[in-house]
Order: structure tokens, then sequence, then C-alpha cells
């Protein structure tokens, strides 16, 4: 990466500086000569006195921060760095609060959250009635007649199998469809007029790879739809258009920016048979309009009904999307369901239904010759495995693509591992691949209560267990799944913590010996985010040469009580060293 005008990159070196930080006596990083104020180059922008948190090993505590224009020049105490003052340096005077890097998600969907916000979204909901009064709502809102869209309930409030059926629906629209996708995107909750839209009756077979929910007693379907059987009623739902997803791309950058998050790696834009990909086009426009305030590295969806003959589409798409300024060489592999419909594929028969033990949506020798050959064409593999058969198939094809192309650095990545089998976790560390935890996943909320009936006590013991992969070598990236989950790294890492809900000070915790600390938590939401998008060269921690992101928030996050943590509100956010959110009276 190139060095500002007048710095020489071979000639950075460490100065240690006396000065008092939570710890102490600290030690800085500077650039070696002359600072760049008094060659008549100045600093835009010096953000002082501050507790500084680099999340840099080699120097972690600072005072401040000097940038000028996008990247960082220096990070050190605070009368070093007004050496780079000029006549038209901005200074912030941070007060004495918290200055981290600027976060990244190595797990997010801007373009369904987008959309999402924009739609009728059940997100805030509570409650089965506070579903409903939300629809009638988005009823009583919208104009004509047509298919009302929507998302974002949690199948934790459907007990006993995490189903919503047609009826509720039937009595507040019997004559407009009504189509509404899960929180996690595995399943739709339709009403009657939606399925007779999509031609589903008593006779309509299970698709591969889904599941049409029944009534026990008559066979006819219940409004249910799991996995690849969503598409038959998502046929017939207009899709956005390229300018509706540009701008659902622009609410993300907003939403994210203003929890301090600069940098995502998306977990799947969509890609068609002829290589063309609507969502690159609206990635592309929302560039061109000088908004995407975001480092963004893209993932390409691997169609689950064809083999080997769409590698050449995926390159294609990848190499165009490079030509157009995107990162794309990740490639997003579904590979299970989910716990709660009993879709993800487990070792052994879930503990509430003898017979089932979920499916495989990619056979296994499709996915190991798939993975070897995108390892060998340099591609990430970004494998989504949530039940414990699924993690161990994906790290088996892993293991294969090493022994035949050998260490290609492309880090590889598994994501949600909602269980992992004990023999399984040391492997992660031995092949090198990351694990991608959505760690507000891992309280005991009515989502968890429902996975311990399916899964049963023993394999409890196995769900999320962050703390047992550190230790055995793996890398933690954090995603928030978002508009899955909340996006706010302040509740992810407090939750990873404590294995609590947000601000719980009691209850019982989900093994809370998986707990990791604050440092390895913000590792996991900073620097191993920039390792697995590629950009830990451009961000990722505050270092001389990399994009000036950062973030100041309101209290110390490393001496409030841990369930105070996600509490913490950021005050201001720098994307390549302009602010892109300022909250309250400005700094």
């Amino acid at each position: 990466m190139p060095y500002e005008a007048g710095l020489r990159p071979a000639s950075r070196t460490t100065v240690r500086l006396a000065t008092l930080c939570i710890s102490g006596a600290i030690g800085f990083t500077w650039f070696a000569g002359q600072p760049v104020g008094a060659s008549g180059l100045p600093a835009s922008l010096i953000v002082r006195n501050a507790v500084v948190y680099t999340v840099d090993p080699s120097e972690p505590w600072a005072q401040a921060v000097v940038i000028r224009d996008h990247r960082i020049l220096a990070v050190g105490s605070n009368e070093t760095a007004m050496q780079w003052a000029g006549e038209e340096t901005r200074i912030i005077d941070a007060g004495g609060r918290l200055v981290l890097p600027a976060f990244g998600d190595a797990h997010i969907h801007p373009v369904m959250g987008g959309l999402g916000l924009a739609q009728c979204s059940m997100h805030e909901g509570k409650s089965i009635e506070e579903y409903l009064q939300i629809v009638r709502d988005c009823i009583a809102s919208s104009s004509g007649n047509g298919v009302l869209y929507g998302g974002g309930w949690r199948p934790g409030l459907f007990p006993p199998d995490g189903v919503p059926t047609k009826y509720a629906l039937d009595e507040i629209a019997p004559d407009r469809a009504l189509v509404f996708r899960s929180i996690g995107g595995h399943s739709l909750w339709v009403n009657s007029k939606a399925l007779e839209m999509a031609g589903i009756t008593r006779a309509t077979p299970d698709p591969p790879n889904g599941r049409i929910d029944r009534d026990p007693a008559t066979g006819e379907p219940n409004g249910g739809l799991q996995e690849a059987a969503r598409d038959l009623v998502m046929d017939h739902v207009p899709a956005p258009s390229v300018a509706d997803m540009a701008a659902a791309i622009l609410r993300s950058v907003n939403h994210m920016n203003e929890l301090g998050v600069t940098y995502w790696l998306d977990a799947g834009i969509g890609v068609e048979r002829d290589g063309s990909s609507r969502m690159l086009e609206a990635y592309a426009a929302v560039q061109d309009s000088g908004s995407l305030r975001m480092h963004v590295a893209l993932s390409l969806k691997w169609d689950n009904e064809r083999g080997a003959d769409q590698l050449p589409v995926l390159v294609a798409t990848a190499e165009r999307a490079e030509a157009l300024g995107f990162s794309a060489h990740t490639v997003k592999m579904y590979l299970d369901g989910v716990i709660a419909q009993r879709t993800a594929a487990m070792l052994e028969p879930y503990s509430d239904s003898a017979e089932e033990r979920g499916e495989m949506q990619i056979p296994t020798d499709v996915l190991s010759a798939a993975v070897v050959e995108l390892d060998r064409r340099g591609f990430q593999v970004y494998v989504h495995a949530i039940g414990d058969r699924a993690t161990r198939t994906a790290l088996d094809a892993f293991e294969v693509a090493l022994a035949q192309n050998g260490e290609r650095d492309n880090r590889h990545m598994i994501t949600h591992l909602n269980v992992i089998n004990p023999q399984d976790q040391p492997r992660f560390g031995q092949l090198g691949v990351t694990a991608n935890l959505q760690p507000l996943w891992a309280e005991l909320d009515p989502y968890m209560q429902m996975t311990a009936v399916r899964i049963g006590p023993q394999r409890m013991q196995q769900i999320y267990p962050a703390a047992s992969l550190l230790k055995a070598g793996s890398r933690l990236a954090y995603g928030a799944d978002w508009p899955v989950d909340s996006a706010n790294p302040f509740d992810g890492i407090e939750v990873a913590m404590t294995r609590l809900s947000p601000a719980a000070t009691d209850g019982e915790a989900l093994l809370a010996n998986e707990g990791v600390t604050l440092e390895q938590a913000l590792r996991a939401y900073t620097q191993n985010v920039a390792i697995v998008a590629r950009l830990e060269q451009v961000t990722g921690s505050l270092t001389p040469g990399k994009s000036a992101d950062l973030i100041v928030v309101d209290q110390n996050i490393f001496t409030v009580p841990v369930h105070e943590i996600s509490n913490t509100k950021v005050v201001l956010t720098l994307f390549q060293g302009a602010v892109v959110h300022e909250a309250g009276p400005a700094l």
C-alpha cells in the first residue's frame, strides 16, 4: 500500500514515550524523521486527549491519532501529535473518551436488511400479536391489492416447532397474498391466498432440499415453507429493481456507520446463470454516486441446483466485480438449514424426532470437488453450516483441498456453527479455517430454548464453543448476520463475554466457560474481519499507513461493568478520515 507523500516506507520506527494511560507507561508507533507538520505538510485531522485502543498488538494504547486526508499518519501521545498540526488542521478533543478502530462485520446481508427497513418489517415485534398488528398496519398504509411482502419474525415465538400457520393471516387478509420471511431467511410464513397464487395444494410434492409444512391431520399446506420450498412462492413475488437494491445498500451503509461499522463482507450476492448480478449493479450504482462509505468485500452465492458447470460463471463475475473496484473472490455455499425446523444437518437424529437429522443441501462429492477447484483458483470458500454434520463435512472438504493444493492462504471460513462436535473443534486451527460466529446468538433466548429441545442436553454442551476454538488455535471473526439480529457490535461483545442477554446481570448463562475476553472480542470484530475480507492492509487496527477508520464512544468499555457494555453509544465515526456519523454535541 502506498504511503503518504513525504514519508519513507522503510523509515517507520518505534519510539517509546512515557505517558499516563490505563496501563501506565506505554509505547507508541511513529514515523521516524521530522513530523509532517514541521515539513509543511500538516495533518488534516488530529484526535487528541483520548484513551486510544489500537488493536495493534505491537502498540495497543495511545492518547492521539494523527490523520492526513484518508490515512493514519501516526498514533501516539498528545504532545507529539500536536507537532503535526497546521493552520487548517481540525483538532478533535475527545475529552478522555475511548477511541477504537471502526468495526467490521464478516457476515451481513445489506440488500436484504436495507429492503427490510423499507418493507413490512416485523423485526421489532416481540410476540405473535405484535406481528399481526404490524401486518394490519402495513395493509392499512399500503396501496393496491398486490402481494404484501416483509419479514423478521422469530421462530422461537412459534412453539413447539417454530412454524407459524396461515390461519391468523387469513383472518387479516383473506383476499390478498401475504408473504413474510423469517428473521433468518430460511422459512416463509404465508396465507392461503399466497399458497393459491403459487399453486401449492395438498398434492404438491416437497421440492428437493425443501419442505412444505402441512396439517398433520389433513395433509393440507398450513402456511409454513422451509428452505427450497420458499421459491415456490417467491417466484411470484415481484423482485426488487436495481434502484431498489441500491437504495437498500445505502440505508444499510447509514445504519452501519451509526453503529461504528465501516467495512463488511456481504454474505452472498446473487449471480444469474449468464454471470450477471443485479446486486453487483446496485453496489456499482451506490459507489458511482459517492455514497458507499464502506470498505466492501462481496461473496458470490453458489447455486445448489448446479454443479461445477457454474465455476466459469463465478470466475467471470468475480473478474467483473474486480474491474468495478470490488473484491469478490469469495463463494458462499449453503450446506444445511436451521435447527428450529430440523433442517440443520446433524450427525445424530434430533432428540425430539428420532427419524430426522436434517439434510445436506449439497451432495458431499459435489462439495468436495467444488472446494478443491475453488481453492485451486484462489477463491475463499465461505460455508453456511449450522449442524455438526454440516460442519464436519465442510472441514472434510477443506482438508481434501489442503492435501491436493497445499497451503494457498485462501482464508476459508465456516459461518454460524451452532453445534460443533468436540472432535472437530481442533480442526479449525489445524486447517486454518476461520470460525465466523454470530456472538449475539450465544444466549438462552426462546430460540435457544427451542434448540435445547431439538438436540438434547449432551449436544447443548457443544453450542458456540468460542473459547474452546480459540484455545485450539482457531481464528474467530464476528458478523451479525444482520438483519437476522442486531448489528450493534457492543451487544455482540457483551454477549460474547457473558453468554447472557445484553444488559443481563443474572440468569443462566449459555456455557459461561465459552465466554471470551474483551480483547478477543474486539479483535474478532476488527482485525479478524479485515483478515477474512482481505482488508488487513487497509483497515482493522489504528496503525500508521492504514485507512483512518475509527470511532469515539461515550464510555470506556475497559472500565465499566461488563453488563453495561451493550449501553455504549458511538459518538463519532470516521471513514477514510471523513466524519460519516456524529451524535450529540459536536466534538
